[in-house]
């Protein structure tokens, strides 16, 4: 009698060692994802950008994720949407692309996938990539680029710079179609 007590003793504690490994495993397991994972998930997003109350851009998405880590970053995994608004409240320029990522320490925003701007006066520019930096009001980028305009003139480069306004742009390897149109002389 006392050896199959001991037995199933045995047995159990066998088992409770056996299933509590396991557990802590689990637990230390699903402890380090949660602290990789987002701290934060918002759908159907809309940031009004405002300066001394006038309202200069706005950002629609249908996703953003706030992740928690040392330096804190936005990401927007679907789609990203930004209006750019002149101090009378009329659209500047649209910018669309399939993902984003905005870095609060870098005061950065990146673009990534099927980046298209498309200005008020028609211009479009086209890339995989398009960098906004807060801090020095440029845009850029290190890939290659098109840029058609409004009559058809279509200039490409390797990469690019352009002040905030998107008008200064310096362009690296630029080469294109341009439209003369009568009176223009070479």
């Amino acid at each position: 009698m006392v050896f199959k007590q001991t037995m199933v003793s045995l047995f159990f504690a066998v088992l409770f060692l056996c299933s509590c490994e396991n557990d802590l495993k689990d637990v230390e397991r699903i402890a380090n994802i949660n602290a990789e994972e987002p701290i934060d998930v918002s759908y159907g997003v809309t940031v009004i950008y405002s300066d001394s109350a006038v309202v200069k851009a706005k950002l629609i998405s249908s996703k953003m994720i706030k992740h928690n880590v040392d330096s804190p970053f936005y990401e927007f995994p679907k789609d990203v949407l930004l209006i750019f608004y002149d101090k009378n409240k009329k659209e500047e320029r649209r910018v669309t692309s399939n993902y984003g990522l905005y870095f609060e320490k870098k005061n950065l925003v990146e673009l990534r996938h099927n980046v298209v701007v498309t200005m008020a006066d028609g211009t479009i520019f086209k890339s995989e990539e398009l960098f906004w930096d807060n801090d020095k009001r440029i845009f850029f980028n290190k890939l290659p680029l098109t840029i058609t305009s409004p009559d058809g003139s279509i200039l490409e480069g390797n990469f690019f710079e352009a002040d905030e306004n998107f008008e200064h742009r310096k362009i690296n390897g630029a080469r294109g179609v341009y439209n003369l149109k009568e009176g223009d002389g070479l």
